[in-house]
This record gives C-alpha cells, structure tokens and sequence, in this order.
C-alpha cells in the first residue's frame, strides 16, 4: 500500500510543514524538542490515571528532559467528550504551574480540554465561564479586547480520532444537559503537533473504530459543503482520508495490533483534520453534539451521515460519485455510481455507509440505540436553531434556517429513528 501512504504523507507536509512531527518513533523526540522552543517549564497534561498510558508518559517525560526541559508538573486530562467540568479544572493546573508551555498528550477530548482551559487560564473571569468563547472567532476578540496571549500547547494525539491537534475547534460538553458545544478560533490551533501512529496499536478497538469514523465524517462533511473556491482541495483531502480510513479499519479488524492499518488510520484521520480546516462539519455533527449521553461521537456521525447524505443528494452529484467509487473498491457498493444520479445516487452511497457501519459493528439507525428516546430527537432540533451552533447549518451543501429546522432535519431524524431513506423531505 506504499501509494496510499506517500500521497497522504505528502498533503500533510504541505499543510503542516515543520511544526507537526508524526508517523512511528516521533514520541520519543519531537515533545521535548518542540517544548524547548517555547522555554524551560512544561505542564504534561494526560491520562495520568490510566496504565496504558504509563509507558507513554515516561517516554515524553524523557523527551523533555533530554531537551532541557523542567516538568513544572503533571496533570490529569479530561474525561470523553471533554466536560465542562474537567476543563475548569484543568485550567486550574495551568494556573498553578504557570508554565511556558503546555504538553497536552491525550485522545481528542482531552486535547479540546486543555485548548479550552488554556483559554480560561488567560480569558476566565473569577468565577472562570467557558460560554461567551463558544461559537466563531470569540476567543481572538477577546485576547485582541485585553491584550493577552495563550500559553502555547504541543500537541500529542494519543489517538486516530479527532484530529484535535491539527485544528482551530474545541468541543465541550455540559454533562448535565447532554449537550456539546463548539469554540471555532485559529488562536486555539496547537503551535506544535506530534502524533506517534503506533502508540495507538493497543488501544482497544472500540475507540480505534469511534475514531475512524470521525474521521471519515469530517472529510466527508467538508467535501459535501465545500465552496467552489476550496472544492479541489477538499476532494483531495476526502479522496485520500476516506480511502486510507476504510482500508485501515478493514484491516484493523483482521488484526488489531496491524502497524500498516494504525499507519493508514492515523494518516487518513489527520487528513480529516486537514479537511476542516478547509471548510467546516455540517448536520451529522451537529445532531451529534445532542447524543453525547447515548452514543459515542464517531458512531453518531456514523450513523448520521446516511440520511443526511440523501438529504443533500440533489446538490452533490459530484462528491456522492467521488464517495461512492470508494466504497465500490472495497465491496460496500454493488451499483455503479457513475451510472446513478440524482437521490437514486444518494440513497445508493448511503446505503454503502450502512453497510459499512454493519461491517464494523455500529448501529445503523436511532431507535436501535440503548437509552435513546423520543426526547433525543427534540434536543437535536432545539441544539440546530441555537445560534452558536448556526455555523453548522450554514455548512450544509442544503443550508437551513432555523425556522426550518423542524420540517426538514425533523424529517432526517425521523428516518433516522426508522432506518427508512424515504422518510427523508426533499427541499
């Protein structure tokens, strides 16, 4: 498979150049080579509690020393979804350490969590809130309004998920309302990112399929909303990041402890994360961010993006093809998309995620869902007309406006619930 890796490696030379070091071996260099060039204290932040982690750890703190930097402390990292909760926190190790730079090693809700705090720790009030940085740009205007900068963060993804490390965005979510929410802001973006794709060799396999398919739905969202001005470059990003996501996961499922499929998926994911940067997730993440207390984020876009996609069919003819000849290649589509158009084409890529999904294990539609209700779908159309979120549905091939989220991404959801294509409204 040397062509499905050196193209990808490629792209994320362009798009990174030497601020990112990744691929088998960097961890044992890159963190502490990185965190000299912005002084001589370091706060690790991590899963500290987590035995898999340990040997992880060590090898980072060897990086840092060799490099000539202090660890000014350790720090636990945040729970999935990064919590609101853990978040405060964290910004509260930050205060007390006072560091020059922060070494976030964690899975994608733990470096959200920390780019968050770092927020909080030069932003937040006394009592610290997260809420007026949601949304696009906050963070920049306020640092702007006060004079102020952010600690600078090296970046070290643990996982092939969110490409959290590569990206201007931060989730958070408030438990209590099963409710996630957004900070879009290039002042967040890591300065410096380092992701060793063999650590993720043990991780066990649920986490490894979630962040597969993460990763195929931020290629695949950015690719179906792209401007005509950024079109090309998210086609490349889809074409590479879906194609190396689906070899690798299908070869992970052989054999787990696979360094070619870890490779594949850390590549194809970090591809994602190039993907929006290039343009932005639209209705899958967005219905995802209501059922972060029932399904784990990559199986709510997983499960999502299918009715979505019909949905959209009409206005992307051209990506549906694109996808659709991906999925042909490894033998979740039987028809020919080239020969298919309009929502025919749609529901035929669709029903290729589907099979996909059933590959892997995921469900494939709501109601099959432990713990979901009716209440669910209620939240995701509440969360759609919330203007913090209204970046979502401008992303959209379809944009919505609020008042039409009942009628038509009601209708989604519906065929969601039912696993019925044709419950989907056309615009």
């Amino acid at each position: 498979m040397p062509d499905l890796k050196e193209r990808a490696v490629a792209v994320l030379r362009e798009f990174k150049g030497d601020a990112y070091a990744f691929g088998g071996g960097v961890l044992d260099d890159a963190p502490g080579r990185f965190a000299a060039g912005f002084g001589k204290r370091a706060l690790l932040i991590g899963p500290m509690a987590s035995g898999w982690f340990r040997p992880h750890r060590e090898r980072i703190l060897r990086s840092l020393e060799k490099a000539g930097v202090e660890a000014a402390g350790v720090a636990q990292s945040a729970a999935p979804n990064a919590p609101v909760e853990d978040v405060y926190r964290i910004r509260g190790s930050i205060l007390d350490a006072n560091p020059d730079v922060i070494v976030a090693a964690s899975a994608g809700s733990g470096i959200d969590a920390v780019k968050a705090a770092a927020v909080l720790a030069a932003l937040g009030g006394d009592p610290p809130d997260i809420e007026p940085f949601f949304g696009v740009g906050k963070v920049t205007e306020a640092l702007k309004a006060r004079g102020r900068s952010l600690t600078p963060v090296v970046a070290v993804m643990m996982a092939a998920s969110s490409g959290s490390h590569l990206t201007k965005y931060a989730n958070v979510t408030d438990v209590a309302a099963g409710q996630k929410k957004l900070i879009v802001d290039d002042a967040i973006i890591p300065p410096r990112a380092v992701f060793d794709y063999d650590v993720t060799a043990t991780q066990p396999m649920d986490l490894t399929l979630d962040g597969g398919l993460d990763g195929i739905a931020h290629c695949l969202e950015v690719y179906y909303g792209a401007a005509p001005a950024v079109r090309e470059k998210a086609k490349r990003a889809a074409e590479l990041g879906i194609e190396r996501i689906v070899a690798g996961l299908v070869e992970a499922k052989k054999d787990p402890a696979s360094r070619e499929a870890r490779t594949l998926l850390g590549l194809g994911t970090d591809l994602g994360g190039y993907a929006i940067m290039i343009g932005g997730t639209s209705g899958a993440h967005l219905t995802s961010f209501s059922l972060v207390d029932v399904l784990s984020h990559g199986r709510a876009c997983a499960l999502m993006n299918p009715y979505y996609t019909v949905f959209f069919a009409p206005a992307i003819q051209e990506q549906l093809r694109t996808v659709g000849r991906i999925y042909a290649r490894h033998g979740f589509l039987d028809a020919d998309a080239d020969r298919l158009s309009g929502r025919d084409l749609g529901k035929a890529v669709a029903g290729a995620m589907v099979a996909f999904s059933r590959f892997l294990g995921f469900p494939t539609r709501l109601s099959e869902v432990e713990g979901i209700g009716r209440e669910h779908i209620e939240r995701c159309l509440r969360a759609a007309k919330n203007p913090q979120l209204e970046m979502k549905l401008k992303n959209m091939p379809v944009p919505l406006r609020a008042d039409q989220v009942d009628g038509y991404m009601g209708s989604i959801l519906e065929a969601a619930w039912s696993g019925d294509f044709d419950l989907v409204r056309e615009m």
